[in-house]
């Protein structure tokens, strides 16, 4: 669905619920607004609880300022306006409360986006706006400078974030990428020092993500094709409910043919993808008129060198990407489901991902299903989605729990003893 194309009031019912559900801000907290072509602006309620709205409860503020609704705006409004005022091509704004960014605000840091090359590109440069009181014209102030000195998202000192794009969908995409950075950074301090990447290495890695793929004209779609986009768009959304990526991160792909997989498209919301949505991908070309994802590439050496695997998920997830961006090792023997579904999981340069796909591509094998890219992803591997999906719960679970471990002690894993007890009783290789 085209959500540019609903109505301003229904845009900002559905987002303002999708950061509410998402527990990205509270039932007081957050506003979103949207500048309309004919110069009204639609912004979100102030003082009305942001678990029930309706697009009936959105607020139309005149070129003139006259207020039209059945609420009064957010206090927050006057600083909505200044940003329009100040980056004319900004047509969405979206004010939130999420924690991770909250705790980088106040102790008035800023998360470093350099830690992947995604976040970087998505994101930018972000700043730090000075402190001002709610709803006040020096916090409007404040907040457009931060934005007029070109960043597309600003901390707020002791207070939150703003986030500004042209669609109220980027906008969103942007502050989910924005905390999820944060989170995978907090996570990250408590493994080891952070390793960003430099601004050459970012470079080559925003060239390659551009390359084109040559177009073909598919002249049907088989049954198992059909299953295949159907299970994609279920397992994608399944993963964005659980946590395991944004709405814009990562790829799924499935094999339907000798030398045919669907995959995700480039850039569009996992939440609510359609079959129709997906790309067909045959020998290196793409399904005409869509963009694959960036990944494209290394999904295809994989399925081309592994024929027992016919499900690829490349995501990250906020606990396995703290490994990803330290250097710390994901130790899969903590206890006896990690390591059978998990194995040994080797690392690799996230250049090579673009660069040289076929070399990552050959780490995979049977007893190597899941590959941690350096600063870039999670590959996860399997025979079919169900079980890839699986491994990649298992992967951030077990993340999850050797970071909560650091507070705790030193993690005792289970010994070579159990390790080929595990081997021997449930057949692994």
């Amino acid at each position: 669905m085209n959500m540019h194309m609903l109505h301003p009031a229904e845009q900002l019912a559905r987002f303002i619920r999708r950061v509410y559900d998402q527990r990205l801000t509270t039932t007081s907290g957050g506003n979103l607004s949207i500048m309309d072509d004919n110069g009204d602006m639609w912004i979100t309620p102030g003082s009305v609880d942001k678990g029930n709205l309706t697009k009936e409860d959105m607020v139309c503020i005149k070129p003139d300022k006259t207020v039209i609704g059945r609420h009064k705006p957010s206090s927050e409004y006057p600083f909505h306006l200044k940003i329009y005022e100040t980056r004319k091509e900004l047509r969405a704004v979206l004010h939130a409360h999420p924690s991770a960014l909250v705790a980088f605000s106040i102790v008035r840091k800023i998360p470093d986006m350099r830690l992947t090359p995604f976040s970087y590109l998505e994101c930018g440069k972000v700043g730090m706006a000075k402190y001002a009181m709610t709803g006040s014209q020096e916090l409007g102030e404040r907040i457009a400078e931060v934005f007029r000195q070109g960043c597309d998202a600003a901390i707020l000192e002791n207070h939150g974030v703003v986030v500004g794009a042209e669609t109220l969908s980027d906008a969103f995409g942007r502050f989910e990428i924005l905390e999820a950075a944060a989170r995978t950074q907090i996570h990250a301090a408590s493994l080891g020092k952070l390793k960003p990447l430099d601004e050459a290495t970012l470079k080559r890695c925003q060239d390659k993500m551009a390359a084109p793929m040559e177009a073909f004209q598919p002249k049907g779609y088989s049954s198992q094709e059909k299953t295949a986009r159907g299970e994609i768009c279920s397992f994608a959304a399944r993963a964005y409910r659980q946590g395991l990526l944004t709405s814009v991160q990562g790829s799924f792909s499935q094999r339907v043919g000798e030398k045919r997989f669907v995959v995700t498209p480039s850039h569009r919301d996992k939440s609510s993808l359609e079959p129709e949505d997906l790309v067909a991908v045959e020998n290196g070309r793409a399904e005409t008129g869509k963009t694959p994802s960036r990944m494209t590439a290394l999904h295809r050496a994989i399925y081309k060198a592994h024929p027992e695997v016919n499900s690829i998920i490349m995501c990250q997830p906020q606990y396995a990407m703290a490994f990803a961006v330290t250097g710390e090792p994901l130790d899969s023997k903590t206890i006896p489901e990690s390591y059978i579904m998990m194995r040994d999981i080797p690392r690799f340069s996230g250049l090579t991902l673009l660069t040289k796909p076929e070399e990552i591509a050959g780490m995979f094998n049977k007893s190597v299903p899941i590959v941690l890219v350096e600063n870039d992803c999670l590959i996860v591997t399997g025979p079919t989605m169900l079980n890839a999906f699986d491994r990649l719960e298992v992967t951030e679970y077990s993340a999850m729990s050797i970071v909560m471990s650091k507070s705790q002690g030193d993690i005792i894993p289970i010994d070579e003893k159990g390790l080929e007890e595990i081997r021997r009783g449930f057949h692994l290789l």
